[in-house]
């Protein structure tokens, strides 16, 4: 049964793989989050002189 269902998944769909996309994608996430604040605070703080 266990072969059945490794023919099931991808090569690289292994737990470990699973858990270090989420990772992966948490931290991708974080990064644009912190990005879109300070390209907000550059633009605050350009508004003034426009």
């Amino acid at each position: 049964m266990s072969a059945v269902m490794s023919e099931d998944r991808r090569p690289g769909d292994t737990d470990l793989h699973r858990r270090q996309r989420a990772k992966n994608l948490f931290m991708f996430g974080c990064l644009m989050a912190l990005v879109v604040i300070f390209f907000a605070l550059t633009i605050v703080r350009m508004g003034g002189k426009l």
